[in-house]
């Protein structure tokens, strides 16, 4: 009698422990926690998180289910690090998607020894290189923020608008320093001006003086860096002005945070001028910069709206696919983001919810813009500019094409 009440006793908490297990839906979260985007990467983390909440706040998902998001370090730098991370959440956690990488190279390594074969859905909200188009993903990766060939293109008309037509240029030898680069030279160059010297860097080193040196002699007043603002750029706009050789400083996304003005010196930077994806002004952003702001989430941090958008859009295509399962995840993503389909803006589980299940097809006007995918999983967007005013980024408004 005992050992039966004991195997129903286990038997019961078995069956607890599964319908507990049933009960959570997973999307993990690829982000560069330490590294050179470490102090951009928290409010990126919030941003989609705060997406989450919101649909576990307004009833869960798949009837009821609670949504969780498990998160690893990539590192950002490290390929194997990244790799570890996604193969953690892929086949340790099992969750049903991602939300990142955000570093380009983290998510390409994250794709490629881990999501592509666990047929994994990434969205990444701040992997910008055009590299990110040419992954062959069997149409699993996709981003909420524009390529750097748009990035690099608007970066040089604003360099060119500033009156500004002879630069120094030198990259963080990656994917995205390199494709950023590129894309800007290539649109500089066609607008007029001229790049004295271009040079790669390799990251995370603590002397930049050699380049320096190169990059100086070409008498360019103006040193665009393209890099991190908690690695390799931070070191090399410290070393700059210590040399005294450069009047005027640009940068780009990687560059965009506090924390390099905090570090270089607010005097220093006064006047830096960057570009960096951001929000068009539609209902989303609005409701969006609110939601966030109630949260304690600083809504114009680089790329939390994009994070938002990301798992937002995740946890809508699994609504729409009707399961916890990543076969079929991809077209449900299509599905969701784009026309025809009544409009869902951020915020609206319920409503969403309630459309899906009565067969209404949806069109997701998020956050940080409309996300129609292309064939690659890109976006189209919209670019800001920015300027050190007082010791800190503001924005100046949208660079126009």
């Amino acid at each position: 009698m005992k050992k039966s009440i004991l195997s129903m006793a286990i038997a019961a908490s078995a069956l607890s422990l599964a319908g507990a297990a049933q009960a959570e839906v997973k999307v993990g979260f690829l982000g560069g926690f330490t590294g050179p985007i470490e102090s951009l990467t928290p409010p990126i983390y919030e941003g989609a998180r705060l997406a989450v909440q919101q649909v576990n706040e307004q009833g869960g998902i798949l009837g009821g289910q609670t949504l969780v998001m498990p998160s690893a370090d990539t590192t950002c730098a490290d390929a194997s690090a990244a790799s570890n991370a996604a193969d953690r959440m892929v086949n340790t956690e099992n969750v049903t998607a991602i939300v990142g990488a955000l570093c380009t190279g983290a998510t390409i390594a994250a794709a490629n020894n881990a999501a592509i074969p666990g047929g994994v859905v990434m969205v990444s909200p701040a992997s910008t290189a055009p590299a990110v188009s040419e992954l062959d993903d069997n149409d699993l990766v996709f981003r909420t923020v524009p390529s750097d060939a748009f990035q690099g293109e608007m970066l040089a008309k604003l360099v060119l608008d500033k009156g500004i037509d002879y630069v120094a240029v030198t990259y963080v030898n990656n994917d995205y320093g390199r494709g950023l680069s590129d894309a800007f030279t290539e649109a500089f160059v066609a607008g007029g001006g001229e790049v004295a010297e271009n040079l790669a860097h390799e990251d995370g080193r603590a002397d930049y003086r050699s380049e320096l040196g190169s990059l100086s002699a070409t008498g360019a007043d103006t040193l665009v860096v393209l890099a991190y603002a908690d690695s390799s750029g931070q070191t090399v706009l410290r070393q700059a002005y210590e040399a005294g050789t450069f009047t005027q400083y640009v940068g780009a996304d990687g560059m965009v945070g506090d924390s390099l003005v905090e570090a270089v010196g607010a005097d220093v930077l006064e006047g830096m001028i960057a570009t960096r994806p951001g929000s068009p002004d539609l209902p989303g952003t609005e409701i969006f910069n609110e939601a966030a702001e109630a949260a304690g989430i600083d809504p114009s941090a680089v790329f939390a709206a994009q994070a938002y958008d990301a798992a937002f859009l995740v946890a809508l295509a699994i609504e729409q696919n009707g399961s916890a399962e990543r076969e079929g995840l991809s077209a449900a993503l299509r599905s969701v983001s784009s026309a025809p389909g009544e409009i869902i803006l951020p915020g609206e589980w319920e409503k969403a919810v309630e459309l899906i299940a009565a067969g209404t097809e949806i069109n997701y006007e998020g956050a940080s813009g409309s996300h129609e995918f292309d064939e690659d999983g890109d976006v189209p967007g919209v670019v800001v500019e920015m300027v050190v005013e007082d010791g800190r980024f503001v924005s100046k408004g949208f660079v126009e094409p």
